[in-house]
């Protein structure tokens, strides 16, 4: 499953065979609110073919427009502004008076394109920046902590998996997290020591690891960028992980399983060289409580409560966790946290 990013960058590939004049729009800015955030990338064809998205819908037809009238450059960058208007705001139904303002990119040479998708398939993160006058382009090794920047004669974007997630067992709730995940910019690892599940796994573009969960923790070499998720249901397995996990920096660690269970691992962890602190940053139960059951949509909930931590400030995405573990008392059938004993 492609991220956004991909499908824009596949495309401009997939289109270069072709005469048709090829463009990259790129968010730079965003005032007020806006569907879309800076590094949001749009690809279009001369004919007015287009994939990926900058806004919710009408600033891409007023492009496409544009690109079938033949109104874009050929030769040189241009930056438009949406929204800067009262009128401008209705016309492009841009929400709260938002304003976004992107950058039209003519791609004559697209082996920079080709350049870029070999290397996020080899999971590398690329800093790219372009040059306004000359429609240059440099690529470089990126690192997480890097990010779009535009100061009117450069354009600098980051392309790869901003995040990994670790998914401790390949089973097939396992499998659904791996896909979706791959869809929001994580590069996905998953361990488990048990041959026979390495076996049937079938997630492509994925690291399958074969060592013991705390081995794999230590080995990924956890940063504020890493996310790790233990799913095998078996303790001997997830508590070797969260021992590593929960005193590493990983933004995100969490556990599926009841409320009752993960009770009980916190009291075996606090047997160990675990704190209080440490051992409350455990997400357990794992995602957010939304009467989800089977296994795509327990995904989705680990999933969204990701989502939520990774956009909210930390007071509320404490409040979300607070709220998560609130159980309504008319509440008669089990949800994603419940079902796994």
């Amino acid at each position: 499953m492609d991220s956004v990013d991909l499908s824009v960058l596949k495309s401009l590939r997939e289109w270069q065979a072709g005469d048709l004049p090829l463009w990259l729009v790129t968010v730079v800015e965003t005032f007020g609110s806006s569907p879309r955030p800076p590094g949001a990338m749009l690809a279009l064809r001369g004919d007015g073919l287009a994939a990926g998205s900058v806004s919710g819908g009408c600033i891409e037809d007023d492009l496409v427009l544009r690109a079938q009238r033949g109104e874009l450059p050929i030769d040189r960058c241009e930056v438009l502004t949406f929204g800067a208007t009262h009128e401008e705001a209705k016309r492009f139904r841009l929400p709260c008076g938002g304003v976004i303002r992107v950058v039209i990119e003519p791609v004559r040479n697209v082996d920079w394109v080709e350049q870029v998708l070999q290397l996020i398939q080899s999971h590398r993160l690329v800093r790219r920046t372009l040059h306004f006058n000359s429609l240059q382009v440099v690529l470089a090794d990126a690192s997480r902590t890097d990010s779009i920047s535009f100061d009117g004669a450069t354009l600098t974007t980051v392309h790869g998996p901003l995040w990994r997630m670790l998914i401790i067992g390949a089973g097939q709730t396992s499998a659904y997290l791996a896909r979706m995940a791959q869809a929001l910019d994580y590069q996905v690892f998953v361990c488990d020591p048990r041959e026979e599940m390495r076996h049937t796994w079938d997630v492509p573009d994925t690291t399958l690891m074969s060592e013991m969960p705390d081995d794999a923790v230590l080995a990924l070499q956890a940063d504020n960028s890493t996310v790790i998720i233990a799913l095998t249901h078996d303790p001997k397995l997830d508590d070797m992980a969260l021992l590593e996990a929960l005193k590493s920096p990983a933004f995100y660690v969490g556990a599926l399983g009841s409320k009752a269970n993960n009770a009980k691992r916190r009291e075996r962890l606090a047997m160990f060289d675990l704190t209080p602190e440490e051992i409350d940053r455990l997400h357990g139960p794992v995602g957010l409580s939304i009467g989800s059951r089977t296994p795509p949509e327990i995904a989705v909930a680990i999933l969204a409560h990701l989502i939520s931590v990774r956009n909210q400030p930390a007071e509320a995405a404490s409040a979300v966790q607070s709220i998560n573990q609130v159980q309504p008392i008319n509440q008669t059938r089990p949800n994603n946290q419940e079902v796994c004993s």
